[in-house]
């Protein structure tokens, strides 16, 4: 072969040498354009969990499958975004409401946002409440269980705030006026106003119609001055703090030793009675014993090494049944730093098991709820504001393969509770 013709041969190869590298580059782009494509519309389409508006078992039973067990994450603490408009002088009047603070924290809450509401439509100066036990008839100061300079702070510019009442008003018999929760200005017009006009006092008791319309932000003219009220306005004082925050400390450090995270349940085993089968207009059980509730967790990919507190105050046999399944199950007694069970759990001290069964619920990793009422729904509204959107409504498993969200609370799953219209 002549140099010339070997010449042409390699330049012949290094010619399809490059063709081939070239076909090789545009097939790798082409395919890597397509798969990043891929990427992007997986990661942009979006995953509803609200497609259905109705609150039925089968509703939450589609809910996606966020994981096959417990899940061990919950979502970040919203923001506040109610926009209060400042108090203006002008708009002060007089007159006083009071009311009374009643039947633990989650009563608390909604009371509370209901004063200030009808103090700051009418322009009244609102007067800060003791806190009575209906049960008991005992009466204790607000600062006893409250930190009342956080109350003065969190209500400065949104309503006019006294300690006490002036001498001259202070000897009356305010004329008493009940107000449904989460009260409406149709409602102040017609069926406040006119009386306080009339006195230049008003004693103001709160009622719940029902907890599932109240806990609705509808009255969007009045919610930022709920919203306000309700959400920090009422901190413990430091030295319960301190108690049920130490509480919370031991659990988490428990379950954590554990790899895992703990549940609290709304369990009162005094309160359900010999029998335990009532339901709601959809069939669903509105009561539950310790043995469901335990077959429950276990189904949905809680493993017996969980730790679980019940709000039960003092352990008795009827909890046998959960701790057969779950050994790890603590009630406040033996979860609470033994110098403080004197004074917080006494017969006289139900506000604070109240306290310490509320905030622990609102911090625990898990809350199931196993009966509808005002704890749920205002523990509810604690966790939403904070993040702990893990809120678990027990019903009956009939899927092997069920798994935790598939029982989340319709206050997460639909956005139904009047904690969206405060948080964005």
């Amino acid at each position: 072969m002549s140099t010339m013709d070997l010449r042409q041969a390699f330049a012949g190869l290094l010619t399809l040498s490059m063709f081939i590298m070239l076909g090789n580059m545009i097939k790798k782009d082409h395919i890597d354009s397509i798969i990043d494509d891929m990427k992007v519309d997986i990661q942009a389409a979006p995953v509803s969990m609200h497609a259905s508006a109705a609150v039925t078992e089968q509703s939450l039973n589609t809910v996606s499958h966020l994981s096959k067990g417990p899940q061990k994450v919950n979502g970040e603490g919203l923001k506040p975004c109610w926009n209060a408009p400042p108090l203006k002088e002008a708009e002060q009047s007089k007159g006083f409401i009071t009311f009374p603070l009643t039947n633990g924290p989650e009563y608390h809450i909604s009371q509370i946002a209901d004063a200030v509401v009808v103090a700051r439509y009418l322009g009244a100066t609102l007067v800060l409440p003791d806190i009575r036990s209906i049960k008991s008839g005992y009466s204790m100061g607000l600062g006893e269980i409250y930190d009342v300079q956080n109350v003065l702070n969190r209500l400065h510019g949104l309503v006019r705030v006294t300690r006490t009442l002036p001498a001259q008003v202070s000897n009356r018999n305010p004329p008493i006026v009940r107000v449904p929760n989460r009260v409406s200005e149709d409602y102040i017009v017609k069926k406040v106003q006119p009386i306080y006009k009339a006195k230049g006092i008003v004693k103001i008791e709160t009622y719940f119609p029902s907890v599932n319309t109240t806990m609705a932000g509808n009255k969007k003219n009045l919610d930022s001055f709920a919203c306000q009220a309700m959400f920090g306005t009422l901190q413990f004082q430091p030295e319960i703090q301190e108690v049920v925050e130490s509480m919370v400390q031991k659990l988490q450090t428990w379950s954590q030793n554990l790899n895992g995270q703990f549940i609290a349940v709304d369990l009162r085993t005094e309160e359900l009675g010999k029998e335990c089968q009532r339901k709601d207009g959809t069939g669903r059980k509105l009561c539950y014993q310790p043995l469901e509730i335990g077959q429950f967790l276990k189904k949905i990919g809680y493993n017996q090494e969980t730790v679980i507190y019940v709000t039960q105050t003092k352990w008795n046999h009827d909890l046998e049944a959960l701790r057969n399944i779950f050994p790890k199950t603590y009630t406040k007694e033996s979860v609470m730093p033994a110098a403080k069970n004197g004074k917080h759990l006494s017969p006289e001290s139900t506000e604070f098991e109240k306290i310490i069964d509320f905030y622990i619920c609102s911090k625990s990793d898990v809350f199931v709820a196993p009966n509808p009422g005002l704890f749920y729904a205002n523990v509810a509204g604690m966790r939403i504001a904070s993040g702990k959107n893990k809120i678990l409504v027990p019903g009956e498993i009939t899927s092997p393969s069920a798994s935790a969200s598939d029982y989340m609370s319709p206050y997460v799953y639909q956005k139904s509770h009047f904690a969206y219209a405060c948080f964005c």
